[in-house]
């Protein structure tokens, strides 16, 4: 298993959409329009693989000087608990302190809360609605 950042418009970005299709939207009938995706060319995409086969993925973007806020975490569903999430989260706090970054926020579907509570993230918001579903910003510091 590998973790590593890529380009976006590459054939890997192309799968990391599909995977984030798969996961994320379209159980909730939602689409991402082109205008979406160009916004990401200005991000940090984060993708674990394996055998050149895409296993999770998750982007980060600039929220301020010293903060980044990740998006998108996706794991294919038929290997969900096994510690991908777990480790794409830690490369990605690896780089925010590589891009000289000390916090992580994050708008986290409440069914996600527990696994980055695990993680040392912290429900900092009152309860919102999102893509249709319950969300609170989360937030951690790196240190």
């Amino acid at each position: 298993m590998a973790l590593k950042q890529i380009d976006h418009g590459t054939p890997m970005y192309e799968e990391m959409v599909k995977l984030r299709s798969e996961v994320l939207r379209k159980p909730l009938g939602l689409k991402f329009t082109e205008k979406e995706l160009q916004k990401e060319k200005q991000d940090i995409l984060i993708v674990c693989v394996e055998d050149e086969r895409l296993l999770g993925c998750c982007i980060l973007s600039k929220h301020d000087s010293g903060t980044l806020r990740l998006r998108q975490m996706a794991v294919k569903k038929n290997l969900q608990g096994k510690g991908i999430g777990e480790s794409i989260m830690s490369f990605a706090e690896n780089l925010t302190r590589d891009k000289g970054c000390n916090r992580i926020i994050m708008h986290a579907r409440n069914s996600a809360i527990g696994f980055y509570e695990k993680l040392n993230y912290k429900v900092t918001g009152k309860e919102f609605t999102e893509v249709g579903l319950p969300h609170h910003v989360m937030e951690k510091l790196i240190l």
